[in-house]
Order: structure tokens, then C-alpha cells, then sequence
């Protein structure tokens, strides 16, 4: 079967309408030359995003979220690349009779270990040595369905029975030993996992890349064993059944998020499949960015104890500040909800669910906890916290409420509550339009100069050619790959555009999460050659004081009169070349 390639991509994309693709969706307002929306991707309240029919592209000027036709469909349908291409063309009556190119994956041998790891263990627990594993389980109420659904398997009682295995497949130990299947000691390799049952941890795409791995016939302290970080396993970078629960999150619009990962695997099997688990007490950027793409509710329902309360609140307050719909359920009487769920059934732990607290009723509990209402100073610094609590929010209805609690629960003005409320906010507010300057990442100056050309050159022809004359090398090398990738296409198709260039990379998997990273920062509409060219001159200006700095410290090394007077030299050139 004949590969679909990258003008039949383009075809499709170019025969469709983006404007009356994503109205089909949000509704589109048509402003300038330009159509606006309340973006999906974020708990936006005013129209922030933008969409060029001309461009072929939509743009977020809040959240940065951006790309093409395909790129907004696989995005909010939460689905892949690939079928977003084949729903674009569903909308664009072009059958598809051809097959993406079957690229290699980057990790295409450790997963390959991984899933020979994963058929062993599974292999185990269905054998006779097993038996007392599987007997663990149902008596914590799993099912053997959901054993078989979640792929648990159980590790031997030998620490060289996966080595053996790994051996007679002629695979590579020493990947194994990388990606934590094996360890290396004075004796060679050994097996990290013995004598306990292997949860494995999938990524969103649902490749095993870790485990679990708790003990079940024996007293320790160290109930769970989890794989250690490496470059295939990142906790940073997983939600626990983010995999399964993704589509029935979707139809609820709720995602529950439990502490232990036996947890979700019981709330799952008990008939609650919105819910997965966290790989740690704190969220990440890259994990909020996987909850951001459900659009949902979040439902918190960590552990019923000091850690889990404050997590709650911490874990709570970063999504609610990024303007989540944050509900909270506090278990009573048993530290999880595996336990809670054992002695009090489902239904019990549904009407928990269904009469979730909204996080601002929490967080006003959680923050008067351990305070004396009563004494003036506290109670005044309370309510501050609360107001300020309040100064990212969006919903004005709930903004109302909670001062309205507050002034009838303390006797205290509400028309105050509600001026110092304004005077909080509009101190913190960021106030005045985007101003065309270089994108502040968290990386050096270099680097921040780099981008800003990178997203130009990646828009237009000329920017390509004007980087080519007047720079050429960048230093960082994802940058400088980058670069590469850009320059290949534009000499190749003798022009560029941005919307072709996100299928390109999207098509070839070229740099694709660095180069999103650099779109969806970059908020320029408008495009201008001083700018462009201020960037490399001050580029070039960041090289020769980097030059200059490795010259100094040659110059106070050197003991040589007649090289010191050459350095020197160098140095004087230099300062003169950067003016």
C-alpha cells in the first residue's frame, strides 16, 4: 500500500475552510481580517483566540496554543495526528485510500524490552507461582478481568530469570540495565524486581516505560518499589491510566485524581473509569498540560491524612490558578479510597463524588485551620489570603459568593471586601498589549534571541534567507537542528509558511514538542524586518562578549609579554566589532 505524503496532506488541508472547521466547534466572530473565540484549551471567559483564513492557522493570546487544521482537531478531540488527518478529510470529502509512512519510533528497542518485561511477569502470575499473588489481589476486591486489563503481572523469587530472558532474545543488557529492568553490582547483572506483583506505568499513548511494583506476601515498610527516573521514565511526564480514562473523561467531563495507583486501578474496576493517578504530591507544567486537554472538571481525592490534605491544597491551587474547575472530596474514617471503597461500596463513594466541595469552600477551611478567629490580626490576614486567593478567577458569580460568605460570616462590609478584592487584583493584573519584543524562556539570553528568529524564519522565505546572510550557526543545538529542519524545507519548496510547516514536523516527527514549545510562545501577527534584524544583531553582539570573557581569562593566565599584548589586541577588535 502507496505512503500518504506531504502534498496530499497539504491538499487536504488546503481544501478545507479552518474557519468553518473550528466554528463547527466554538463559535467564530469575525473581527478585521481576522476570526475570534473563547479558546478551548484553557478556562478562557473573553475571546483570546484567533483564526486566519488567510494564514490557514488559529492562535491563543492567552494560553499560546496554535497550529493548523489538523493540529486544533487533534488537539481538542484529544486524538492523533494521523486521525486528525483522516477526520480533515472526512470534512474535506477526500477519501483516503493510502497509509501514513510507518516511521520508526525513537524508542522503538527499549520499549521493545519493556514489553518483553511485561509478557514475563504477566506470565508469572498466571502460572502456579502466581497463584498467592492473585489470591492478594481479589482479597483487596481486584477482579481477574481488570488484572488482565491492567496487565499486572508478578516478578520471580530469582533475581536472573528476566536477564536469562533478555539473553535468549539477543537483546541489549545493557539498554535494560538503563532503562531500570536490571542492575549491574560486583557480580554482574541482576533482576531490580523480585517477589512482588508489577503494575506497569503506561505514558498517554499507553507504552509501558516503568512500574510499580508493591510486596504482597510479606511486612515492609517499603510497600512500593517504583522504577527509578531514566530517560525513557519520567514521573514529571505521567498521569497513572491518563491512557484509559482519557475517553470516558471526555464523555463525563470529570477526571478524578487519586494518590496511589492500586487506587485507581479499584475505582476503575468498580465502574468509576475517569480516573487516574498521581506519580508524586506536585503537578508539573507537562501534567497540567495533559489535564488542559481533556477540558474537564478536576475532582480531587487524595489520601485522608496530613500529606494528602496539604497536597490537596497545594495540588489545588496550582490548577485553580490556571483556571481549572477544581472540585475536592475528603474521605472520612479511611486513609484512601481503595480502603474507603472496601468497607463502604460503591454507592457510598459515588455520592461522595457527586457532592464534591468547590475548592474555594476547601481552601477557606484549609487556610483558617490552625488560626485563632478571634484575635483581630489573624482573622484580618484570613481574609486577605482568601481575597487574594480569589484574584486569578474568571467567574464572577463564584468571586460574588465567596465575598458574600465572607461579610455575612464575619460582619464585615461587603462593599470593603469588594474594593480591597479590586485593589488586589488590578496590583497583580498585567496590564497592555502584546509589544513585539524577544520571548523570555527560562534559558539564556542567546537562547531567547534564537527563538524569536526561529519563529520568524519559520513564517516567512525572506527571514530564512536574511538568517542565512547575516548569522548562519547557532551554538545550542536543538536550535541549530531546528535551524536545519527549517532551512531544509524552505530551500526545498522555495517558500515556507507556517501553517505546511507544522504538518511537515508533525509528518516526519521533526523536533515536534520544541518546536510547538517556540509557536505557541511566540505571539507576533504582524511581522517586522527591524525586529528580525535587532535579534541577530544582538546575537552577534552575545558572541563576542562571550568571545571576550574566554579572552580575559586567557589574558590573566598568560605569562607571555608578547601574547598578553596580542590578546589584548583581540579584545580591543572585538569591543569595536560589537559597538
Amino acid at each position: 500500500m502507496a505512503f500518504i505524503s506531504e502534498s496530499e496532506l497539504n491538499d487536504i488541508k488546503n481544501s478545507i475552510n479552518i474557519v468553518e472547521v473550528i466554528n463547527k466547534y466554538i463559535p467564530l466572530t469575525e473581527k478585521g481580517k481576522n476570526y475570534f473565540g473563547v479558546c478551548p484549551f484553557h478556562d478562557d471567559h473573553s475571546p483570546s483566540m484567533s483564526v486566519s483564513k488567510d494564514k490557514q492557522i488559529y492562535k491563543c493570546f492567552s494560553c499560546g496554543a496554535s497550529g493548523n487544521v489538523f493540529t486544533f482537531l487533534q488537539n481538542y478531540n484529544n486524538i492523533t495526528f494521523q486521525e486528525a488527518v483522516m477526520m480533515a478529510a472526512d470534512y474535506a470529502g477526500i477519501k483516503i485510500n493510502n497509509t501514513f509512512k510507518k516511521e520508526p519510533s525513537k524508542f522503538s528497542k527499549e520499549h521493545e524490552l519493556m514489553n518483553l518485561s511485561n509478557m514475563y511477569y504477566e506470565n508469572l502470575i498466571n502460572s502456579s507461582f502466581g497463584i498467592s499473588a492473585v489470591n492478594y489481589l481479589k482479597e483487596r476486591g481486584f477482579s481477574k478481568d481488570v488484572i488482565k486489563e491492567f496487565n499486572i503481572g508478578v516478578s520471580p523469587d530469582t533475581n536472573d530469570g528476566l536477564i536469562k530472558l533478555i539473553n535468549s532474545k539477543k537483546l541489549d543488557l545493557n539498554m535494560a540495565l538503563n532503562i531500570g529492568l536490571i542492575n549491574k553490582g560486583d557480580y554482574g547483572y541482576y533482576d531490580v524486581f523480585t517477589k512482588r506483583i508489577m503494575i506497569p506505568i503506561k505514558d498517554e499513548f499507553g507504552q509501558t516505560i516503568g512500574y510499580s511494583a508493591r510486596i504482597y506476601n510479606t511486612d515492609s515498610q517499603n510497600r512500593y518499589m517504583n522504577s527509578k527516573e531514566n530517560y525513557l521514565f519520567k514521573k514529571g511526564n505521567i498521569l497513572f491510566n491518563y491512557d484509559k480514562a482519557k475517553q470516558d473523561i471526555k464523555k463525563s467531563k470529570e477526571i478524578i485524581i487519586v494518590e496511589g495507583n492500586l487506587d485507581a486501578i479499584r475505582l476503575y474496576d468498580a465502574g468509576i473509569k475517569n480516573v487516574i493517578a498521581l506519580m508524586g504530591t506536585a503537578l508539573t507544567d507537562y501534567q497540567i498540560n495533559l489535564l488542559k486537554k481533556l477540558k474537564c472538571k478536576v475532582i480531587l481525592m487524595l489520601d485522608n491524612d496530613d500529606a494528602g490534605l496539604n497536597a490537596t491544597y497545594n495540588i489545588g491551587k496550582t490548577l485553580f490558578n490556571e483556571n481549572f474547575n477544581v472540585g475536592v472530596v475528603r474521605l472520612s474514617d479511611y486513609k484512601d479510597p481503595d480502603l474507603y471503597l472496601l468497607n463502604n461500596g460503591i454507592e457510598k463513594l459515588n455520592n461522595l463524588i457527586t457532592n464534591n466541595i468547590n475548592f474555594i469552600d476547601f481552601e477557606m477551611y484549609y487556610l483558617k485551620k490552625d488560626l485563632n478567629l478571634n484575635k483581630t490580626e489573624e482573622l484580618r490576614d484570613y481574609i486577605k489570603k482568601v481575597i487574594t486567593s480569589l484574584k486569578n478567577s474568571n467567574d464572577e458569580l463564584l468571586i460574588d459568593l465567596t465575598l458574600t460568605k465572607i461579610s455575612e460570616d464575619y460582619h464585615v462590609d461587603k462593599e470593603l471586601l469588594k474594593n480591597e478584592f479590586e485593589a488586589i487584583k488590578n496590583k497583580s493584573k498585567n496590564e497592555g498589549k502584546i509589544v513585539q519584543e524577544p520571548i523570555k524562556f527560562n534559558k539564556t539570553k542567546y537562547d531567547n534571541l534564537v527563538i524569536n528568529i526561529l519563529y520568524y524564519m519559520m513564517n516567512d522565505y525572506k527571514y530564512v534567507k536574511g538568517f542565512k546572510n547575516k548569522l548562519g550557526y547557532i551554538k545550542t543545538k536543538v536550535y541549530r537542528d531546528i535551524s536545519n529542519d527549517i532551512i531544509s524545507y524552505a530551500d526545498l519548496n522555495k517558500q515556507i509558511n507556517l501553517s505546511d510547516f507544522i504538518t511537515y514536523i508533525n509528518l516526519n516527527n521533526y523536533n515536534v514538542e520544541e518546536i510547538n514549545n517556540i509557536i505557541n510562545a511566540c505571539k507576533y501577527e504582524e511581522f517586522s524586518d527591524e525586529f528580525f534584524d535587532s535579534c541577530i544583531k544582538n546575537i552577534n553582539k552575545e558572541t563576542i562578549n562571550e568571545e571576550i570573557k574566554e579572552l580575559k581569562v586567557k589574558l590573566k593566565n598568560e605569562l607571555d609579554e608578547n601574547k598578553k599584548m596580542e590578546i589584548l589586541e583581540k579584545i580591543t577588535d572585538l569591543k569595536k566589532g560589537s559597538v
